[in-house]
């Protein structure tokens, strides 16, 4: 292989032949500038839709690419930047073919720091690419747009999940869309209101917000009424982690409301039995420790009130767990005995169930839960917890939509 050959791979140039290798030391830092010259077929092209077009001037003269280093030494490509006029977009830099437009850094080099972004934190990355940590959230930006719009991310979208997450303290939201059935992020705003929703399905266009069949969401009202007006020929479906959540905070709300009774009382020892009574209550009844299940039984002899609660909670959870046929008789049966127990917070939750009986037995039909949209939750603020927070929403989204929008370019030489 020539060393010519060579060096255009070291360097990761495509499209262009190498005509000469230098190299410039800074003090103790050595830096090799790979000279190219890109290939006719390439030359006089759009920086941004790549069609040919006639060339306007010579630019700023000769440009250079930072590229991924050579084992401890930087790489830069240099090669002319001449500009062309474009009819739709004007004058703008002549399209190079190893790097994006109106960037500094190879592809190559701009791939590699959005998979370490990805999966480490960005000060890390900012480090070990020797670029500033604001570089790291640019070169994220351009690869996530081009990815995005590289990809038909609505295509055969037809079960959704729509949910929101907090990035940042002061009511700072973003609104998420999940497809369940690739379990793939496929939107995501800033926002948590009407509009925010309103601007997915006007991105989505009317041909394919009526190909929808499912909607998972929530009860919030932000997301069920644009849902409704939009696409109302789809299924509303209620999650039933939700709704099990609903539950537990009304258990939760009967414990705490007992307890502050038995303290103002001056019952120490029964108010202390119930403070320590929390997680036995809460958690599912297989994943109870030993101790716990004695508490329990001790429960169902001292205090049958809370014990009455307990068990509207297990049944409102076993509900999701019975045959899809028997899904609105049960959920009926519950809603009687809930109302019957006088038990405020449960007889409230009684009217939140009945209000959403039919998004439920949605569910429970489809079988389907918002399972995949926690989940993207969760890897988001995993996400937000490695970069130690984000000032904006948009850079949250693009390394969101890298994580789990399937649009991660994989490491520069590996398949």
């Amino acid at each position: 292989m020539r060393s010519k050959r060579i060096w255009a791979r070291l360097a990761s140039v495509e499209g262009a032949s190498v005509v000469d290798v230098s190299s410039e030391e800074e003090g103790d830092a050595l830096e090799v500038v790979v000279g190219v010259r890109i290939y006719r077929q390439d030359e006089s092209r759009c920086g941004i839709c790549c069609t040919r077009c006639p060339g306007y001037d010579a630019g700023h003269g000769l440009r250079r690419w930072r590229s991924l280093d050579l084992g401890v030494v930087r790489v830069s490509i240099e090669a002319a930047a001449p500009r062309v006029f474009c009819v739709e977009h004007g004058v703008t830099t002549a399209h190079v073919p190893w790097a994006r437009h109106d960037s500094g850094f190879t592809r190559a080099f701009e791939d590699q720091v959005a998979w370490l972004a990805v999966h480490t934190d960005r000060t890390t990355v900012s480090a070990l690419s020797r670029i500033a940590w604001r570089t790291v959230g640019r070169i994220i930006s351009r690869v996530s747009d081009e990815g995005t719009g590289r990809s038909d991310r609505f295509a055969k979208l037809k079960r959704i999940g729509i949910d929101e997450i907090s990035y940042r303290s002061g009511q700072k939201y973003i609104t998420i869309v999940v497809d369940h059935d690739s379990g793939r992020l496929v939107w995501a705003r800033p926002g948590r209101d009407e509009a925010t929703v309103h601007a997915f399905f006007d991105e989505l266009g009317e041909e394919r917000t009526a190909q929808l069949e499912l909607v998972s969401a929530d009860a919030a009202i932000w997301i069920s009424n644009v849902v409704k007006q939009r696409c109302p020929r789809a299924r509303p479906c209620m999650d039933p982690f939700h709704v099990v959540a609903w539950a537990t905070k009304a258990l939760d709300q009967v414990r705490r409301a007992l307890w502050n009774e038995m303290r103002q009382a001056g019952k120490k020892m029964l108010a202390k039995s119930l403070k320590g009574m929390r997680w036995a209550i809460l958690k599912n009844p297989e994943n109870l420790t030993e101790h716990q299940q004695t508490k329990l039984s001790e429960l169902e002899r001292t205090n049958r009130r809370l014990y009455r609660a307990y068990l509207l909670k297990e049944k409102l959870r076993a509900i999701f767990q019975e045959h899809p046929d028997f899904g609105p008789m049960l959920i009926d049966d519950w809603i009687v005995m809930a109302r019957r127990s006088r038990i405020a917070p449960f007889v409230k939750l009684a009217d939140t169930v009945l209000a959403n009986r039919q998004a439920i037995i949605n569910a429970l039909d489809a079988e389907l839960s918002n399972a995949r949209t926690e989940s993207a939750n969760t890897k988001i603020r995993l996400l937000t917890r490695l970069a130690f927070g984000f000032h904006s929403a948009h850079a949250l989204i693009s390394l969101a939509m890298l994580r789990l929008g399937g649009i991660c370019p994989s490491l520069p030489g590996r398949a």
